[in-house]
């Protein structure tokens, strides 16, 4: 079953997002393509600034697709001074794709 996984980070900001993005597309900047990122199963992926820091949204097949994903990400968000935050995490009811 798919799912969301958001993460608001108050505090974090867009450099070290770059930073984070560039380590997990391996020293080729943002990434841009679901097939760069190091796990497969990525449905989609947002990121935006808020008014006090961060937010991503990601659409993954799966929960277990998204917990391989978080034992890269989680270690090189911490790497980059970004806040711990704990994501939250839905199942998708509704999902609609290009």
């Amino acid at each position: 079953m798919a799912i969301i996984a958001i993460f608001d980070q108050p505090g974090m900001t867009q450099a070290q997002y770059e930073q984070v993005s560039d380590k997990v597309n391996r020293g080729r900047g943002l990434v841009k393509n679901p097939a760069d990122w190091p796990v497969p199963g990525l449905i989609s992926h947002t990121s935006a600034p808020t008014p006090n820091g961060w937010y991503v949204a990601d659409v993954w097949e799966s929960e277990e697709a998204f917990q391989r994903f978080t034992e890269i990400v989680l270690p090189l968000l911490r790497e980059a001074g970004a806040p711990e935050v704990e994501p939250k995490i839905y199942p998708v009811f509704n999902l609609v794709t290009p």
